[in-house]
């Protein structure tokens, strides 16, 4: 498949899924190699005759969906921000839990791919976190689309170039190595509940005093599912909590009223 042909469908493509062009451009090699792999599995001829499969067979549709999901993810990612939670945010959060009399600090990870974000956010909290807030417990709930990556992450091992840029001593605390690469311990784990969710269309019960959504909705959907998408996340963000977005990303315009807490690492507060 020639890159003008990939180029030219995903552009016509990408709008009925509620997707935006622009994200996929740079990412676009990987998404044509699985459609160029579908286009053989149905022994289509080219990708005008895929075009014409789609609609002439909807259901095609919720395929081309899942062939472009980028699950692009390691520990510690943008380490700036984790910087600035375990410096500044969690700390925050965590006064502010105490002082409403609540238990535990609860965050939210919104496509968690096979866990490298969430596991970190636990990492970062029983290192720094933990030892000066011990009477409060950290839960995180973890949600993706896709099975196949929330059963690695359940599983919980990685290869080492996941985590080349988590601090070694970090590692060291956090994992064991393995026949099956570095695995997390279990202390660790079982602060991380999975939900298999899509974020179009469903999001966990309960309210989170942090919420990381980052790489996604913000650089993958059209403006206005980026929009109705925010508007609902909100819902389950406490007032005075954190929003956290990737740092290439922007909000929308016309979002709902955010704080700005920390601009150049993207990390807004929920008014209130």
């Amino acid at each position: 498949m020639k890159d003008t042909d990939c180029v030219a469908f995903l552009q016509w493509a990408l709008p009925n899924l509620r997707f935006r062009w622009p994200g996929f451009r740079k990412v676009r090699k990987q998404v044509c190699k699985r459609i160029d792999r579908r286009i053989k599995e149905l022994g289509l001829a080219d990708v005008p005759h895929y075009r014409g499969y789609l609609q002439e067979h909807p259901a095609e549709w919720a395929h081309l969906d899942e062939l472009c999901r980028i699950p692009i993810t390691r520990f510690y990612r943008d380490k700036a921000v984790f910087r600035r939670l375990a410096d500044d945010v969690l700390p925050s959060l965590a006064e502010r839990a105490l002082a409403g009399g609540d238990g535990e600090v609860r965050a939210w990870s919104v496509g968690c791919a096979s866990g490298e974000e969430p596991s970190t956010l636990v990492i970062l909290w029983r290192s720094f976190i933990a030892p000066r807030f011990p009477a409060l417990d950290f839960r995180v709930v973890a949600t993706d689309v896709s099975v196949e990556a929330l059963i690695r992450a359940r599983r919980a091992c990685y290869p080492r170039s996941s985590l080349k840029e988590l601090p070694s001593d970090l590692m060291d605390q956090a994992f064991k190595e393995s026949a099956e690469g570095y695995c997390l311990k279990d202390g660790f784990s079982r602060q991380i509940t999975y939900l298999n969710q899509d974020i179009r269309r469903e999001m966990p019960d309960g309210v989170f005093h942090l919420i990381l959504c980052r790489y996604l909705v913000f650089t993958y959907f059209d403006e206005a599912l980026q929009r109705e998408t925010l508007e609902r996340v909100l819902t389950r963000l406490v007032p005075g909590g954190a929003l956290v977005l990737g740092t290439m990303e922007r909000l929308p315009a016309e979002a709902p009223p955010l704080e700005p807490w920390f601009l150049r690492e993207r990390i807004y507060r929920k008014p209130g």
